[in-house]
């Protein structure tokens, strides 16, 4: 609860806390967070009794209460406060529509998660998912692609709607420099697939993980390995799809069947592919647009949501 008055343009805000241990991790290290939001918003910030109390510009107190009310959030139901998670409330806090953010939040079912999209261009990308069979991806590095299409794939498997969840990926470099990598053929390419375990790992216990993998409920190979196979009543991903040829991508979005929805990710700024090959994922733009049912969501810097100097990094390399 929040108690506002206002005295011309400056208004006073305090929202409760409700344990010690709450306020610890929203203050961070020797009140280190606290100081950031601080010069941010360029407020006067102090906890007392229980409280933290601010002042400031309407607006700027109005955007800072939106902030720590989503970091508290995420500290009640998680936990904890990811590095970099306050960086990422605030740069986000300008271009934001909270409703339509809400409204597409995924429930993992698991360690407690609510996942929430922090851009508008996450949320449209969300919603596309739910309401396409087929949905094409597309920004650079760092804007959940691949992450909230994980998500979003363990929800489903979790509510009985689909049974199984396929994560593929292109192992651009399966000729010579890929043989001369140690074990059998699933040693060598699980360098490539290793995001994909990452993703999973951050949602489920690796224990499940391990689980789900053992009884094939969840499947994670190469692009190579789908050949000839159909896939009903299945969540599939495929990831780095920039990597993949024009002939590669028809075999793979031949490969679903019945009741099965399909998600493809990729960064066409950075295509790995040899001098000459066109990349599916840019091919593939112009020959389904008019497709009824298929729909491409393009994301942009300004929907990096990891450290803020990706986003800088993004963009300086845009220009």
């Amino acid at each position: 609860m929040s108690e506002v008055s206002i005295d011309r343009t400056i208004i006073k805000n305090q929202i409760h806390l409700e344990n010690d241990s709450e306020a610890s991790i929203l203050f961070g290290n020797h009140d280190k967070n606290l100081k950031i939001m601080r010069n941010v918003f360029g407020v006067k910030i102090v906890a007392r009794d229980g409280f933290l109390k601010y002042e400031g510009e309407t607006d700027r107190v109005k955007k800072l209460t939106v902030v720590i009310n989503r970091l508290l959030h995420i500290i009640r139901t998680s936990g904890r406060l990811d590095e970099d998670v306050i960086d990422i409330a605030m740069a986000d806090i300008d271009r934001e529509n909270d409703a339509i953010l809400t409204d597409q939040s995924i429930e993992v079912f698991t360690k407690g998660q609510t996942i929430r999209p922090k851009t508008e261009g996450q949320a449209r990308y969300i919603k596309a998912i739910r309401n396409n069979d087929l949905v094409f991806c597309i920004g650079p590095a760092g804007t959940g692609k691949t992450y909230l299409a994980v998500s979003l794939a363990l929800s489903t498997m979790k509510s009985g709607y689909l049974k199984k969840i396929v994560l593929a990926r292109p192992a651009v470099e399966a000729g010579e420099r890929l043989g001369f990598l140690p074990g059998d053929i699933q040693a060598k390419v699980n360098p490539y697939l290793r995001p994909l375990y990452d993703a999973l790992a951050d949602m489920i216990d690796v224990g499940q993980v391990k689980k789900y993998l053992e009884n094939d409920l969840i499947e994670i190979l190469p692009l190579a390995f789908m050949r000839g196979r159909t896939l009903n009543d299945s969540f599939i991903i495929l990831d780095e799809a920039q990597n993949c040829t024009v002939k590669q991508m028809k075999t793979f979005l031949t490969r679903f069947g019945i009741r099965t929805k399909v998600v493809v990710t990729g960064d066409i700024t950075q295509v790995d592919l040899s001098s000459g090959e066109k990349s599916g994922l840019i091919d593939v733009q112009e020959r389904l647009k008019a497709v009824s049912g298929v729909d491409f969501v393009y994301l942009t810097r300004k929907d990096v949501v990891r450290h803020r100097l990706v986003r800088d990094i993004v963009e300086a390399y845009d220009n």
